[in-house]
């Protein structure tokens, strides 16, 4: 019932908001985001969800971008190696890592919401690095990778999948197909770049053609600046059948953590996003460098 709530404003285009940034917010709270948190310090990250439910978020997002096996087995030469080198837990930890996540934001909406439909979507992004679709696996590994990772976040008790950053459209469909496979609704997010076009050259019009037939509930536009974002909205809207949205980033990427810069305040995001809107988009949130003060805002000004 609580997706229902979702799936009946986006069916009639009326504003879904979505949480703020996940990485980024635990950086502002003195921690890294390096290995996620979730069971060293569940504390700070079940807070943070609480923050964004009682922002007034519609949707909150697991803290699970980039959390898979294959992120961890990267660190080393290959599988053997990790088992000789790493810490004994690794091949466990990604799947338990997971399930805590989603147990996180079940606790914060208990706690936060007072009744209050709030989803639970659980967050995956490319395999590999999401700027660099060059280094994606091929179709038929990355098949096996997100149905695992799927069917975890499913089970865990997600409400629905949201596949962000993605800079393909063959990613994209892989991942969305996953889902469906699983039974769960899917929205799928690109990271644009200035032209409004995906990393590989790929338009917004080939990525609505692809995901047509899988059923996905919403394509977006995240992790790029608000301009960037809403190029690609521009681009995405004449050829979707179905709910679009946007999450920009404001700030920089700073390897490995973030750039915090003051160019958008939470009033000035607000006065973009009535752009946005008018353009279309129907969820609206914010990426890397936006905070529960960006979210309440939003909330207050489109519902």
């Amino acid at each position: 019932m609580t997706y229902a709530y979702v799936a009946e404003r986006l069916a009639a285009r009326r504003p879904v908001i979505l949480d703020g940034a996940i990485g980024t917010e635990i950086l502002r709270r003195d921690l890294t985001w390096a290995d996620h948190q979730n069971l060293a310090r569940p504390d700070v990250i079940r807070a943070l969800h609480v923050d964004y439910v009682n922002a007034g978020a519609d949707v909150i997002s697991t803290n699970t971008f980039q959390l898979s096996k294959r992120s961890i087995r990267n660190h080393f030469r290959d599988a053997a190696h990790m088992r000789r080198v790493g810490a004994p837990d690794l091949e466990t930890r990604p799947e338990a890592m997971l399930r805590a996540a989603v147990r996180l934001c079940q606790d914060a909406r208990a706690a936060a919401a007072d009744g209050r439909p709030v989803a639970i979507a659980g967050a995956i992004t490319t395999l590999e690095w999401c700027f660099r679709p060059d280094l994606a696996p091929s179709a038929d590994d990355a098949a096996a990778e997100y149905r695992e990772i799927v069917g975890v976040l499913a089970d865990a008790g997600c409400d629905l999948i949201l596949v962000e950053t993605v800079n393909s459209v063959g990613e994209a469909v892989v991942a969305a197909e996953a889902a469906r496979r699983v039974g769960i609704p899917v929205w799928v997010s690109f990271v644009p770049d200035e032209e409004g076009r995906l990393f590989t050259g790929e338009t917004m019009a080939d990525a609505a053609e692809a995901l047509a037939p899988l059923g996905v509930d919403a394509i977006l536009l995240n992790c790029a600046p608000p301009d960037d974002c809403a190029a690609g909205l521009r681009e995405l809207q004449p050829s979707s059948q179905t709910a679009t949205g946007l999450y920009p980033h404001v700030g920089r990427f700073d390897p490995p953590e973030w750039l915090f810069t003051d160019e958008y305040p939470p009033r000035r995001y607000v006065d973009e996003a009535h752009g946005w809107r008018e353009m279309g988009a129907t969820v609206i949130g914010g990426c890397c460098g936006t905070t529960p003060d960006h979210i309440a805002l939003l909330a207050r000004a489109f519902r």
